[in-house]
């Protein structure tokens, strides 16, 4: 790749990074193309060399954010214990621009081109997988489904403690929902020692 090549696909970079980490922030509306490029140190007129549209742009924010949540703390835990009890923590409630695109970006990408939401259901479906393999041995049921009852919850609490101005109810919520769903499945000797 020529030093102009390497010096765009840079530049490339740092937009989507940009607009992965608010979009996350303020939603996929809130903020404009402008505002994104000239956070990027671009101006507006550099957007098209880069993306054919601002759905392009969405697409790749998108997959840039899920990128960052499979190599995040929030999907390296050791057991599902301490995956809920990270994604449910008040660390994560205040990471918005750094948290999970699936929580901060629900309602937005409900309403966004079949693209996106592609690139959303394959980090869900992922997300899913991931905590299948981390229930307990002992678990009886309907995996998946149990799978898609701690999402749905994550989603919520999550959502619900960011939303609420009481700082008290928020961690209620937050540890509640947490509690709850730890309580569902069987503990290990492991867990029990944590």
């Amino acid at each position: 790749m020529g030093h102009s090549q390497a010096d765009k696909a840079e530049t490339h970079e740092r937009i989507v990074e940009v607009a992965a980490r608010r979009f996350r922030e303020v939603g996929l509306d809130g903020i404009s193309v402008a505002d994104i490029m000239k956070e990027a140190g671009l101006t507006v007129g550099a957007f098209y060399k880069h993306f054919a549209s601002r759905d392009d742009l969405v697409v790749e924010a998108m997959a840039a954010a899920c990128d960052d949540m499979a190599h995040s703390a929030l999907t390296a835990q050791p057991n599902l214990k301490k995956s809920i009890q990270t994604y449910l923590s008040e660390k994560h409630r205040d990471d918005i621009d750094g948290g999970c695109p699936i929580a901060a970006l629900v309602n937005d990408t409900a309403r966004s081109s079949d693209n996106t939401r592609a690139v959303y259901a394959q980090r869900f479906e992922e997300s899913l997988a991931l905590l299948e393999g981390q229930m307990p041995e002992g678990t009886t049921g309907n995996l998946r489904a149990k799978a898609m009852l701690i999402y749905s919850a994550y989603i919520g609490a999550l959502g619900l403690s960011r939303a609420v101005p009481d700082s008290k109810l928020s961690r209620q919520i937050l540890n509640n929902v947490s509690a709850e769903l730890i309580a569902l499945f069987p503990t290990t000797k492991s867990e029990k020692s944590a």
